[in-house]
């Protein structure tokens, strides 16, 4: 089963089974759109999803207590790919994204999408080099030229110094 990853785990919030999440998801109140989610290869459906500042806390079924809930820390959640929402134009899931072949604008190979740093004010391209070196390119349209999911392949307009 394709799978996406929605978040990770990061700590237990109260006494009742409830867990803090950090999302990897563009809208944080995308967790209130899901009816269940993908937890070591079980299927547990979300029963309540509240937010704090930048993290969802999530009660889920089967998790009733705090102790349950502390060894579920630094797990992630994942979402089968059929039960995906749809995404506006431009606009990618991470996991369809890293491992895409990085091009210049004329063709010429410059690397492999690493990882991606997600930052408030734009995302970061971590983008890894044939000689193991990499370096960092914000994701905003200046610099990202095109995003060929079907090829996996992204085009990049280099800056001096890269």
């Amino acid at each position: 089963m394709d799978t996406i990853k929605l978040g990770k785990i990061t700590a237990p919030q109260g006494i009742k089974g409830e867990v803090r999440v950090y999302p990897y998801t563009d809208e944080l109140t995308r967790f209130s759109e899901i009816e269940a989610v993908l937890l070591d290869g079980q299927k547990r459906k979300i029963q309540n999803a509240r937010y704090m500042k930048n993290m969802a806390v999530l009660k889920l079924e089967g998790v009733d207590d705090r102790n349950m809930a502390e060894s579920l820390r630094n797990k992630e959640l994942l979402l089968a790919k059929e039960d995906l929402w749809e995404q506006p134009e431009d606009t990618y899931f991470i996991d369809d994204l890293v491992g895409c072949a990085v091009v210049s604008e004329d063709g010429a190979p410059v690397g492999a999408l690493r990882s991606i740093i997600s930052r408030p004010a734009q995302d970061l391209y971590e983008i890894e080099r044939a000689d193991g070196s990499t370096f960092l390119l914000p994701a905003v349209k200046e610099f990202i030229k095109n995003v060929d999911l079907d090829n996996k392949t992204i085009t990049i307009h280099l800056i001096n110094g890269l």
